[in-house]
């Protein structure tokens, strides 16, 4: 059960990180907020790779193990990039990341500039084809005053509100993944807990997640991890937002490491039996293509946990119109505690399915004799 004083150290933490402005290519505020948390706490080591992704290790107590997990979350959102002035009251700016060019036309904007928000509307979008999707490339502002080059542009949405149980904020996906992993630092150095961990905090996955990819190949990761690629993915009709974060089986592209999806299950079964509140999901969430896939197909063992996810990418399916994204606070709850368990690795991770496995040789032991006795004849 999470306790109160908990509880308010995750708002504190999501509420933080969700408001920070970002974009891809654009992640240097979100970035800042991470490594100053981080060194504040202490206790862990942060780098950064050639690419800018972070990575944090968390290592205390006696507690190691051959295969630690790497948790991983992206720092950009769908977002403008300002690009020059056409006039004085007419901006250009790059768009970067999916979202249907029919949301934008008139769509309200805020600049990030000077340490305030400058407000516009989206004027006309140039789009170009995007492996076979008409895609936004650039768009027209209109601003009330000058915006300078490089400054970053997100929807026009609150910070964060909470509602009926729900945080509704301009970007959950995936700030809201990354202050996951935050709370899960931070819970685990303030409860003093053994640990033996690594967090990868990536850029650019909005345009077709680069920054892992690049981390993969420069091997950021070690190896030897098992990489858990943590996402607030769209709400689809047999994965609903309440009912637990969920253990992705593999997206719309690739199935992940099933021993690694094995493990994470095992995790979250243990940890149901222990804490009533606890609850899980496990899917199929094949709506797109995330960093797991990236992961899995560069090398390393790779699973996927995500929470649902409403407006994904800032659009309202049903009113056809732009909206604040939002996720369960209870899923976000849930998923900061799995990831304390992965971490504490109280179960150790060894590349097998140890679950399926025992049932395999408790099988193989109750019927092999019987198995050989009637290879000739029945009994």
């Amino acid at each position: 059960m999470l306790s109160k004083s908990r509880s308010a150290a995750n708002r504190k933490i999501l509420t933080e990180l969700i408001a920070t402005p970002t974009a891809p290519f654009a992640e240097h505020f979100a970035i800042e907020v991470v490594e100053k948390f981080c060194h504040r706490l202490g206790r862990t080591a942060v780098t950064r790779d050639a690419a800018g992704n972070v990575l944090v290790r968390l290592r205390q107590g006696r507690n190691r193990t051959t295969r630690p997990v790497c948790i991983t979350a992206h720092l950009d959102h769908p977002g403008f990039v300002a690009d020059r002035m056409l006039s004085a009251n007419r901006l250009r700016a790059f768009w970067r990341g999916g979202v249907s060019p029919d949301y934008f036309i008139g769509g309200r904007v805020r600049l990030w500039t000077n340490g305030r928000w400058v407000r516009g509307k989206v004027a006309s979008v140039k789009t170009n084809a995007d492996r076979g999707r008409r895609r936004v490339d650039t768009a027209i502002i209109t601003v009330p005053r000058p915006v300078p080059k490089g400054a970053i542009g997100m929807w026009d949405f609150p910070d964060f509100t909470l509602r009926n149980g729900r945080v509704y904020a301009r970007v959950c996906d995936d700030l809201a993944g990354a202050a996951a992993i935050l709370c899960c630092i931070d819970a685990l150095i303030h409860g003093k807990s053994a640990c033996d961990a690594y967090f990868l905090f990536t850029r650019a996955e909005e345009v077709g997640f680069v920054g892992a990819i690049a981390a993969a190949r420069a091997v950021t990761i070690p190896k030897k991890c098992m990489v858990v690629a943590m996402e607030t993915s769209a709400e689809r009709l047999n994965a609903k937002l309440g009912d637990g974060p969920i253990l992705r089986v593999g997206d719309r592209s690739t199935i992940f490491t099933p021993e690694a999806t094995a493990y994470c299950e095992r995790v979250a079964a243990d940890l149901a039996k222990r804490n009533r509140r606890f609850k899980f999901q496990r899917k199929l969430m094949d709506g797109g293509t995330c960093e797991s896939s990236a992961f899995r197909t560069l090398g390393y063992d790779t699973t996927g946990i995500c929470v649902a996810l409403g407006n994904y990418h800032n659009m309202n399916p049903k009113r056809k119109r732009l909206g604040p994204e939002y996720i369960d606070l209870n899923d976000f709850d849930n998923v900061v505690a799995w990831f304390i368990e992965l971490c504490r690795a109280s179960i150790p991770y060894t590349g097998k399915d140890e679950k399926m496995l025992s049932e395999l040789v408790e099988l193989e032991r109750k019927y092999a004799r019987l198995l050989h006795q009637t290879v000739t004849s029945p009994k």
